[in-house]
């Protein structure tokens, strides 16, 4: 297979997503005043649904994140409460796709929590979460949901290995340990029976989830990869990396050979890590700069030259992550087919940036918004977990835009017990933490055999201290004590020998 190089050269060719722009929102629907964190880990820290905009904050003492109603845009209050039940820094966070109370957060603490917001947010601190998964031995830097399936949860954390939390019951089912550096990104085809990895090693990775098995592997030298997108149901992977030459750059894959990829294209010669976002409805790509202040924007086809460029969304604040709304929470009136929530740290402000694709009528666009994935999951876990695969429940935009889920999230009543998975027990199996990993409440670490003789030997000292302390001031006292009595006697006698 041979690599094509793309040109920037733009070719003018009959699309209706040529014209495209981005929208910022006005103030009074952004939201300001937020403590976004200052953690330099490579996530978006932000998540958003219909309901809700999750965002990690700057907290000392543990981590933390805020869940804000999107009908409570404008100033935050500086006493806003939070989900601060971690004892490490949140590293990332994920709304359920089918439950839009349910959120998800992975930690520097190796836990892995699932949380039920209430109904019009938080009133005070949330510190109980419904879920507690322990199971890592490092921090947990990646976690996302599987797309059909309504109880299945991946984590994936600093001892890399990736594993698949079945929610009804609580527990870890399977451990994925092929990766021999940190897992960069995660990402699933359409239906979930195929994940996509990119890993610190420099390898993507093409993986059946259930058995773990590696299908494909590719460590193709002239692109360092360092995150990948499954591009539906086209059997194409998309990455964004490095060229050999340190330039940013993108490369398009066919998902059964990865040898070579079949487009290779530069982007600039900028550092910041390069964020894809796919959407599978209109098969266009955004890409997102980190501290970069535009978003750009392609078309993907099957058939050369693959990659269309389209334009570019230019902004002067730069951007820590990005939030994306679901298809559900879009306004279909304003032909809206994207909506970004950009974190501005500088300003501690949040901006949607609304795609926008120009048309002059009123009514509904069928052509640009297809049947789209509902919220009603296509499999339980159970089914999921049994080798059953389904495509998601599709819905139209037009008919169910605020159909209401009846499905109740119920988390299972865990019993404290080990978990035994690829015949290790994860909660046993504990290797030493590092120096700047925080250490979870699960792994309590037992106290050193001679800390009774320490503590004895700090008291003594801190003992003999204060008396030292307390004879100095004694002596200072009677010092004192003795040059008042001097000067009193050299006054009286002063005073007998001026009278004679």
């Amino acid at each position: 297979m041979t690599v094509t190089k793309m040109s920037w050269r733009p070719t003018y060719r009959s699309s209706k997503f040529r014209n495209v722009y981005g929208k910022v929102a006005n103030r009074e629907h952004c939201f300001d005043g937020i403590p976004i964190t200052k953690n330099v880990h490579d996530n978006h820290f932000c998540a958003v649904n219909s309901k809700f905009l999750a965002v990690v904050t700057e907290s000392a003492g543990g981590g933390s994140f805020i869940i804000i109603p999107l009908s409570q845009a404008g100033r935050l209050d500086s006493h806003y409460p939070k989900v601060c039940g971690h004892q490490g820094n949140v590293l990332d966070i994920k709304w359920n796709p089918f439950f839009e109370n349910v959120v998800a957060s992975c930690s520097e603490d190796t836990s892995v929590r699932v949380w039920e917001i209430p109904e019009g947010g938080l009133r005070r601190n949330m510190t109980e979460a419904v879920l507690e998964l322990y199971g890592h031995s490092r921090r947990v830097g990646l976690i996302e949901w599987h797309p059909t399936s309504s109880g299945i949860l991946f984590s994936a954390g600093y001892d890399y290995k990736i594993l698949i939390w079945n929610l009804e019951t609580g527990e870890p089912v399977k451990m994925i340990d092929c990766h021999t550096d940190v897992i960069l990104s995660m990402s699933f085809n359409t239906d979930g029976s195929l994940l996509a990895t990119s890993c610190k090693d420099k390898k993507l990775r093409v993986i059946e989830p259930r058995s773990g098995r590696v299908l494909q592997q590719a460590s193709y030298k002239n692109h360092r990869v360092n995150r990948v997108v499954f591009l539906g149901n086209m059997k194409r992977l998309l990455t964004t990396g490095v060229s050999r030459w340190n330039t940013r750059q993108i490369a398009f894959w066919d998902q059964e050979d990865l040898s070579m990829p079949i487009v290779e294209e530069d982007i600039d010669g900028l550092s910041g890590l390069l964020f894809p976002f796919y959407d599978a409805d209109t098969h266009m790509l955004y890409l997102a700069g980190k501290g970069d202040g535009n978003i750009r924007y392609f078309e993907i086809t099957t058939e050369k030259p693959y990659i269309q460029y389209l334009m570019e969304f230019r902004s002067p604040a730069p951007q820590k992550g990005l939030g994306v709304m679901p298809k559900l929470g879009l306004d279909v009136a304003a032909c809206e087919v994207y909506r970004f929530y950009k974190l501005v740290t500088l300003k501690g402000l949040i901006e949607p940036i609304s795609m926008i694709v120009p048309r002059r009528s009123d009514t509904y666009q069928e052509d640009i918004y297809p049947m789209t994935a509902g919220t009603e999951p296509a499999l339980s876990a159970s089914e999921w977990l049994s080798g059953i695969d389904r495509d998601p429940v599709l819905m139209s935009l037009k008919d169910g835009y605020h159909r209401p889920n009846q499905l109740v999230f119920k988390a299972p009543v865990k019993e404290k017990k080990s978990v035994v998975v690829n015949g290790i027990d994860l909660l046993e199996n504990v290797p030493p933490r590092t120096e700047n990993e925080v250490c979870g409440s699960a792994h309590i670490k037992a106290p050193h055999p001679l800390w009774f003789f320490y503590s004895f030997f700090f008291l003594c000292m801190r003992g003999f201290f204060l008396l030292l302390l307390l004879i100095i001031i004694i002596i200072i006292i009677i010092i004192i004590i003795i040059c008042f009595v001097q000067l009193k006697i050299l006054w009286v006698v002063g005073c007998q020998i001026s009278v004679a």
